[in-house]
């Protein structure tokens, strides 16, 4: 009789540094930009977490988009209005190996198809920056968004993509990198009536892109960052998103994951479906987009009349709401990742993403225990989910013992 030891596999658990935008105020970091990260370091350390997302933006007053119309701020704890130099580098590698902190990627969330040829070429030449100071702090990947070119149909989106993406990741190739795209649909970037503003946002455009990807020579660059909290607000749950990415041939394309949930609103898909609030939202004057960058807010009603963003660990257990697609079913989310994506478990990274909106707390003695809270949950969820997968698929599988009971079913409605 065979016998396989009981050897659970753990993912990398991880904090976005956009959970607290401000923990270093913004008159010290503007002066001295690295201290922001170093205080994150700290503030990680306390918060028990092995790893941050760095999160790179534009800085407020560089940016597009004013901060009043977005719904979720960024933070530019990675601040790259200045070169991110040999000296810069060894200052943050120094604290990180101080703290015993790692970096999993660097995160800058932002439209890379933007339709005007100057703001576009802006925000690839930051993306550029982003790379290089990934390659000078010995991280894996960049983090973001494919975004959407909004004077163009989808299928036009798909040949802009080709022309003017694949160099951003023939780039990534050229410093050993991955880029991994978040498949958020980004419904309230821009006012009027597009929905999907970040192409990349479902199983069917992730192969789309990357069969692109793959004529160019790029297809190992290509990967997905998975957020659960998006597949809600489309009506989709993990299992049925892993296992056709595996009865299609691409469940490698996942590469990292955001651990933040979403809750729906019955009351608000009984009154607007799933397509959001389409009319009366505030974001336009007279049918045309306001010019009062406040309003623009409003457009995010896309979304929020559906749901609300849940910090894992903060939304009560509902299992009917699982059932539904309606929350996110957390362990078999991670259960459903080891069983149906291939991947180097032990070597992925988990990381909590804070974007529930009555607990973004700009004051680190507040958010503190509450961030403590979700990531102790994570952990705890990965670890169970890994000791159930250990026992059943290995132990139990070894010895010719069947697993009891059926378990959450992909397709099943």
């Amino acid at each position: 009789m065979a016998v396989a030891n009981f050897k659970p596999k753990f993912m990398k658990v991880g904090v976005l540094t956009a959970a607290l935008q401000e923990l270093t105020p913004r008159k010290k970091r503007d002066k001295d930009p690295d201290l922001a990260i170093e205080e994150w370091v700290a503030f990680a350390q306390e918060l028990g977490v092995n790893y941050i997302q760095l999160s790179a933006a534009v800085h407020p007053d560089q940016a597009d988009i004013p901060p009043e119309a977005m719904l979720d701020p960024v933070a530019n704890t990675l601040d790259l209005r200045q070169p991110f130099t040999k000296d810069r580098a060894k200052r943050v590698k120094a604290c990180l190996k101080a703290a015993k902190v790692g970096i999993s990627d660097i995160g800058y969330f932002d439209n890379m198809l933007h339709h005007d040829p100057a703001i576009r070429k802006s925000k690839h030449d930051f993306m550029i920056r982003a790379m290089d100071a990934a390659v000078a702090l010995g991280a894996e990947a960049v983090c973001g968004f494919v975004g959407r070119n909004q004077q163009l149909n989808m299928d036009a989106n798909l040949i802009d993509f080709e022309e003017n993406f694949i160099p951003l990741l023939k780039a990534c190739k050229d410093r050993g990198l991955q880029y991994r795209n978040e498949q958020c649909p980004m419904p309230g970037w821009v006012p009027g009536d597009n929905w999907h503003n970040n192409i990349a946002y479902t199983p069917g455009t992730w192969i789309a892109l990357h069969r692109i990807c793959e004529k160019h020579g790029v297809g190992d660059q290509f990967r997905i960052h998975y957020d659960p909290s998006h597949a809600i607000l489309m009506g989709q749950d993990t299992r049925s998103i892993f296992q056709y990415l595996k009865d299609e041939g691409y469940n490698f394309l996942i590469g990292g994951f955001h651990v933040k949930g979403q809750v729906t609103d019955v009351k608000g898909v009984s009154a607007w479906g799933y397509g959001g609030q389409t009319v009366e939202r505030g974001d336009m004057v007279n049918g045309k987009p306001s010019e009062n960058p406040a309003d623009l807010l409003n457009a995010w009603k896309k979304q929020v009349i559906l749901c609300e963003h849940e910090l894992p660990g903060t939304a009560k257990h509902d299992p009917l709401a699982y059932l539904q697609n309606r929350t996110v079913d957390w362990l078999d989310h991670q259960l459903a990742a080891r069983e149906l994506l291939q991947l180097d478990v032990a070597n992925t990274f988990l990381i909590v993403e804070h974007e529930y909106p009555k607990a973004r707390i700009q004051d680190k003695k507040a958010l503190k225990p509450i961030l403590q809270g979700s990531i102790a949950f994570t952990r705890k969820i990965d670890e169970a989910a890994a000791c159930m997968y250990a026992l059943q698929n290995e132990v139990l599988a070894a010895q010719g013992i069947p697993v009891q009971g059926v378990g959450r079913q992909a397709y099943r409605s």
